[in-house]
């Protein structure tokens, strides 16, 4: 996954959206991005991307045709038809998430699933709602000491304040739709932190969760940092590690404590 701007093969199809609604339809499955809805056909995939049934964005880092939707032996399934980009999917309460790389499927086994993705600077939102029940929530429980746990991850105050001030455009947006990932100068200067202590507590938190079994935030020789950031957006803002209730914390003041040092 890079930066680059995407060229697709020339077999990649191309079909003129369907008519859209502002209404909900009574159909078994359907996708709604930014309020505007599209039922799904049992009988024809549901392409994603820059030229697809769901005509995203006129971007060129994106894929034609990226994902798609199908009903395949009783179930419907997601699949990751690009060759670069990938996709973060979560059930409503942020507990069940997978990364969709290229090649990939899954099944879609909730009533309402989240789909996140990011190409270049911006990352997109839309989901997709069937008959089948959601899960029963199960939210990140704040320790008495400011820092956040996630199952074995524990954050501390400065590290989630890191994660706020990149998630911050995404958190803001109301519903599905876009937003912006802020650079790593951006973020800093949103924290009044050196460049170099924000990417500092970046890497610790990217190696936490990547040990934690997080894909996607390790990345090879080379690897891009915007895609690294993007990633760990879609994570904490899917995983509830990070909600809009938190933004304030931005504009308190705020000082590293003995303790948090401890947990670097």
């Amino acid at each position: 996954m890079t930066d680059s701007p995407l060229s697709d093969s020339p077999l990649a199809r191309s079909t003129a959206p369907q008519p859209r609604s502002t209404v909900r339809p009574a159909t078994s499955a359907s996708v709604e991005f930014i309020g505007e809805w599209y039922p799904l056909d049992p009988e024809t995939p549901f392409d994603i991307g820059r030229d697809a049934d769901l005509d995203i964005d006129d971007n060129q880092y994106l894929h034609r045709r990226f994902l798609q939707i199908s009903f395949v032996d009783g179930l419907w399934w997601l699949a990751n038809v690009g060759s670069r980009l990938s996709a973060t999917v979560s059930d409503p309460s942020g507990t069940m998430q997978a990364w969709l790389a290229p090649g990939a499927r899954l099944p879609i086994v909730f009533g309402l699933t989240t789909v996140v993705f990011t190409a270049g600077p911006t990352s997109y939102e839309f989901t997709v709602h069937t008959s089948t029940p959601a899960f029963i929530d199960s939210s990140p429980v704040p320790s008495a000491g400011g820092a956040t746990t996630v199952g074995a991850v524990t954050f501390t105050a400065s590290q989630k304040l890191l994660i706020l001030a990149l998630a911050e455009p995404m958190l803001k947006r109301e519903g599905t739709g876009t937003s912006e990932i802020p650079s790593s100068a951006a973020a800093a200067e949103r924290l009044g932190w050196a460049l170099s202590r924000f990417n500092r507590k970046l890497d610790n938190v990217c190696d936490k969760l990547s040990r934690a079994g997080v894909d996607g935030l390790r990345g090879g020789v080379g690897a891009l940092a915007t895609n690294r950031r993007a990633r760990l957006v879609e994570h904490a803002v899917l995983s509830r590690l990070v909600t809009k209730a938190d933004l304030p914390m931005l504009d308190e003041p705020h000082d590293d404590t003995p303790d948090e040092k401890a947990l670097r």
